[in-house]
């Protein structure tokens, strides 16, 4: 599923709050239905609250209910707010610095938003083409252009299904395919190159779920008010691994941190690899049952501590016609190291067994030597 053999390290951002200072919505939508912004949103959570309504459900029907009488809501109006919302320091740089660091390294990195936000909004900022993906609420509009019905709410919980979308390279937002089986080796992102950048409680689920799965979640504060009570709270409870400044300038904190991402991407991934590497050669050893015997066999031999335990793997051995070179010489090895098996290798059983293995061993090697000199007479079949 993977479309690079580079390594693909995503930057997930929540929008409100993480690229910009202040809700979208408040930013000129609401001011234009001449209304307070306090008071709009007290009346959507009321309207949510009385209703055992979803609370972005309850915003995405005030802000359309409210402009009757004023203005159409239609995907060209609600782009046109999002052209004018303002965002933090040092945003509309930071993606072709951050990518241009990654590409120096070797890292593929990629954008995603996962918002509650709208869609339509964040598509008409000037950074809404350097996204992957973005994954927002959004509005079904009619033949007229105008809006109909809710097309998509995205709420803090169900933010976690396109971290999976992600993960597996299924973006498509109705594709049934993620929920398929994907061996962790084809993930197309695996969580530990996942980096969830979010700013509060609604993006706890996100942060934690990144968290648990080995990868990076970053709790940002606005850098005017340095209220950090938030970031705090969340470092507290393991929500997030690291917080800072929402500044994203050149050299900024933030910049500085995610290069370290990269840059432990690239380390990760080496070892990941060998680590896959590793598994792939262990399972096609393991495909051979017999070889698989018999060298946990005298693996068991050579670990064997006791008389009894001896005995009962020298009798499984026993029943194994015929060992390579390599493991007749680890059998001979195991009653030179192991001090118990030396110590009763004259014992009839143990020595028989001995002895056929020496049969099948160059009686010139060094190691059947120091094997005959530890029987204290010979028998004819290691003569």
């Amino acid at each position: 599923m993977k479309d690079t053999n580079k390594p693909i390290l995503a930057i997930c951002y929540d929008f409100d709050r993480t690229l910009s200072p202040d809700d979208m919505q408040a930013q000129g939508y609401i001011q234009s239905l001449k209304m307070d912004v306090d008071a709009f949103w007290k009346e959507s959570n009321a309207l949510a609250s009385d209703n055992d309504m979803d609370q972005n459900l309850a915003y995405m029907y005030l802000m359309v209910e409210k402009t009757k009488g004023k203005f159409y809501v239609t995907k060209e109006k609600l782009m046109e707010y999002g052209r004018s919302l303002k965002l933090f320091n040092g945003v509309e740089g930071w993606f072709k610095r951050i990518n241009e660091y990654g590409k120096e390294k070797g890292v593929q990195v990629e954008h995603y938003i996962i918002s509650s936000g709208l869609k339509e909004i964040i598509e008409g900022t000037v950074i809404a083409n350097e996204f992957k993906k973005i994954y927002a609420s959004c509005y079904y509009y009619g033949d007229s252009g105008e809006v109909l019905w809710p097309a998509q709410a995205i709420n803090y919980t169900n933010k976690t299904q396109f971290l999976f979308r992600i993960e597996k390279g299924i973006l498509n937002i109705n594709d049934q395919k993620v929920n398929d089986y994907v061996a962790h080796s084809e993930l197309r992102v695996p969580f530990r190159n996942i980096v969830y950048i979010g700013d509060s409680a609604t993006d706890i689920p996100c942060m934690k779920l990144v968290n648990s799965h080995g990868g990076h979640s970053i709790g940002v504060f606005n850098p005017e008010t340095q209220d950090k009570s938030k970031v705090y709270t969340m470092m507290e409870q393991n929500r997030i691994k690291y917080f800072t400044e929402a500044i994203y300038s050149k050299d900024s904190d933030l910049e500085k941190l995610l290069k370290n991402i990269i840059d432990m991407t690239v380390v990760t991934e080496v070892l990941e690899k060998r680590h896959f590497e590793c598994n792939v050669e262990a399972g096609e050893y393991k495909n051979h049952p017999m070889d698989y015997r018999k060298d946990v066999l005298i693996n068991n031999l050579e670990d064997s501590m006791n008389f009894l335990n001896i005995c009962a793997v020298i009798d499984e051995l026993k029943e194994i016609k015929d060992f390579n070179e390599t493991q007749n010489l680890k059998i001979l090895n195991t009653a030179i190291q192991n001090k118990q098996i030396k110590s009763i290798i004259n014992e009839k059983h143990v020595k028989e067994f001995y002895c056929k293995i020496l049969d099948n061993v160059d009686p010139e090697n060094n190691v059947s030597k120091e094997v005959k000199k530890l029987f204290t007479d010979k028998l004819e079949s290691c003569l």
